[in-house]
């Protein structure tokens, strides 16, 4: 048996996909690998991001955001996008998700919040799925 591997993509990955990452490495206890990367990454992760994450023991303050590659996406069995659009590579025999989540681009961290905890939501549930 091998161990599942996720990919998360947004846009610039900076906020949905490394929150997502981050979740998913910090429940998976190593037990799924995980990575994540933006079709059209940012300079740095967005620190609303970092900041709702620390409120969580889980430090994204060295991450920085990756570019998509068709080569991530091979690898993957598990896709999960998050408002990439049409730039998402689609390989047969992987799962593909797409998760409706508002953008934290430029909000407060008050609004960041309820984000982080709906990814959290959806990242427990796809772990149960993944590893049983």
């Amino acid at each position: 048996m091998t161990t599942p591997e996720v990919l998360f993509v947004c846009v610039h990955n900076a906020g949905r996909s490394q929150m997502a990452a981050g979740l998913l490495h910090h429940h998976a206890r190593g037990k799924v690998v995980v990575r994540s990367a933006g079709s059209a990454p940012a300079d740095t992760v967005n620190p609303a991001a970092v900041a709702v994450m620390a409120e969580l023991g889980i430090d994204l303050s060295r991450e920085f955001p990756q570019p998509l590659t068709a080569e991530g996406v091979r690898s993957a069995d598990v896709v999960i996008t998050m408002g990439c659009g049409d730039a998402c590579p689609v390989f047969p025999g992987k799962r593909y998700l797409d998760w409706k989540l508002d953008d934290p681009a430029g909000l407060p961290v008050e609004q960041v919040r309820p984000i982080r905890d709906e990814i959290d939501r959806r990242v427990r549930a796809l772990l149960a799925e993944l590893v049983s």
